[in-house]
């Protein structure tokens, strides 16, 4: 009896095997299965974008199932390949340089079962990679005699409320007789050199008269003045609203800078400024197409 069993169990695992080897030989591919194309370099072009390189091929026929499209980063020079399927007819390859000048690619077409055509080579150059420039800023500690102004209202807003870190006090040009036509500035004596800054400054709080344009000027000797920033859009007129300038630059080392307004909201012969703020700014160009 154990014979006739074992004899049973022989024949019903050569049934399996037998069974598995047919569905192994009777796989049926979908998709194209016939000789993959060899592209032709002429088919291929490239745009040369900023830190990038965008690929682009016509589509070809016969046809291919997918394709590969690799190339030798020169940055780490290592490879890096990317499958794309045969409805994709262009590639954007990121974090690509100028400075290592012609990318070579090579693309290659497979079928369904997975049969190569042949390499096509390709060469392609960058864009220039853009520059990351970052900036740090040092609000600069001033003192009441630090400041001076043109035009200082006699009754009330003394342009030491400036940096009094008090939000309800406040600077006032003369706007009692006899008024003076603008523009009208705020100086600041600086103690040390500066090149680079940001101005920050809040409006007042009610009864606000803001500047809608003004001039940003340097000096080295506190005479000769250089205007190196002129600002008449985009300014806010509400009460409490606060004001943050760009970045500027002068072309040497100051150590007076002026804060120049030349015109108000309202067209009114002065101008009042609850807080004001004067940042040294250090400028940091991390450019990759110059490592």
């Amino acid at each position: 009896m154990k014979k006739i069993k074992y004899i049973i169990l022989v024949f019903a695992f050569c049934g399996v095997v037998s069974s598995c080897s047919d569905n192994f030989t009777n796989i049926e591919f979908s998709g194209y299965t016939e000789k993959p194309v060899t592209l032709d370099a002429s088919a291929i072009s490239y745009d040369s974008l900023p830190g990038s390189i965008k690929l682009k091929w016509e589509q070809a026929s016969p046809a291919y199932e997918y394709m590969k499209i690799s190339y030798v980063n020169p940055s780490d020079n290592k490879l890096a390949t990317t499958v794309v399927s045969k409805y994709t007819d262009s590639l954007v390859i990121s974090n690509t340089l100028r400075k290592y000048g012609a990318y070579s690619f090579h693309f290659q077409a497979y079928n369904a079962q997975n049969d190569k055509g042949g390499v096509t080579d390709f060469n392609a150059m960058s864009g220039r990679a853009m520059a990351i420039v970052t900036v740090n800023k040092t609000k600069v500690a001033l003192t009441a005699s630090q400041l001076s102004t043109d035009n200082q209202e006699p009754t009330e807003g003394p342009i030491k409320n400036l940096i009094d870190g008090d939000v309800n006090t406040f600077f006032h040009t003369r706007w009692s007789s006899p008024q003076k036509p603008l523009p009208q500035y705020i100086q600041i004596d600086l103690n040390e050199s500066h090149k680079n800054f940001v101005i920050w400054y809040k409006n007042r709080s009610g009864s606000q008269v803001a500047p809608q344009a003004f001039d940003l000027q340097v000096s080295s000797d506190g005479t000769n003045w250089e205007t190196v920033g002129t600002v008449n859009t985009n300014l806010p007129s509400g009460s409490n609203a606060e004001y943050t300038s760009d970045v500027y630059s002068a072309k040497n080392d100051f150590t007076h800078f002026r804060f120049v307004v030349t015109k108000t909201f309202g067209d009114v012969k002065y101008f009042n400024l609850s807080e004001f703020a004067f940042y040294d700014a250090q400028i940091i160009i991390n450019d990759p197409e110059s490592k």
